[in-house]
């Protein structure tokens, strides 16, 4: 991976970026390149800023989940979108590949996720937490579907975890499935917040990858 991440947008508020699979939300004991290391980096050279850069973690994606994130810039304005996560003014979409062809084409999940150490399971309505999503199959080729996803909770492992639970666990996932050669398919493809100054309501989308399980699902045709 090149040292900087790809930059969806920028101003002096906040940052949108492309985290690649493979890379960390943020810093741990593993020593792995992490997405607020690298966009710090970015800043200060960019902006040539002496001392310590600030850069607000406001969500994360799994290490093997790549997508579309935001950060922001100053405490003010990260914790103005941190605010509109906990109130559900913060939307993401997700594309997978899930193994096998879905019989309902288009619905709702809807089931209790508890957390156990490293993962999470399907639990109940005392021991787990409500997790929801809605989801359309929009391809479907060789034993493997293609389908959107839009969450309405934000869960740990809540789509990989839901979809595994229903006998379609996504490519790649060596937690849920433990089987496959190319990494989790599973990318947010869109992201939309309120600027948290300007009020605009702002999208950000990125193309299907053109790798790994994507590869048969990619038409550049038809990409955004």
């Amino acid at each position: 991976m090149n040292k900087t991440p790809t930059i969806l947008y920028e101003d002096n508020h906040l940052i949108v970026a492309v985290k690649p699979s493979g890379i960390l939300s943020q810093s741990d004991s593993s020593n792995t390149k992490d997405m607020l290391t690298l966009l710090k980096s970015y800043i200060k050279e960019k902006y040539n800023k002496p001392g310590n850069v600030f850069l607000g973690l406001i969500h994360r994606l799994d290490k093997d989940v790549c997508g579309v994130m935001v950060f922001g810039r100053t405490s003010k304005v990260a914790s103005r979108l941190s605010e509109q996560v906990r109130t559900h003014k913060f939307d993401k979409k997700y594309f997978a590949v899930c193994k096998g062809i879905l019989s309902i084409k288009e619905g709702k999940m809807e089931d209790y996720i508890k957390r156990e150490e490293f993962r999470s399971v399907i639990g109940n309505e005392k021991n787990g937490k409500l997790s929801k999503l809605t989801y359309k199959v929009i391809n479907e080729k060789n034993d493997k579907s293609l389908v959107d996803i839009h969450l309405e909770t934000g869960r740990h492992h809540q789509i990989r975890v839901q979809f595994s639970s229903r006998n379609h666990p996504l490519l790649g996932d060596k937690k849920y499935y433990k089987e496959g050669n190319f990494p989790l398919a599973l990318m947010c493809y869109q992201l939309s917040f309120y600027h948290p100054i300007s009020k605009d309501f702002l999208t950000f989308k990125i193309p299907i990858n053109d790798y790994g399980y994507f590869k048969d699902f990619y038409d550049k045709k038809t990409s955004f």
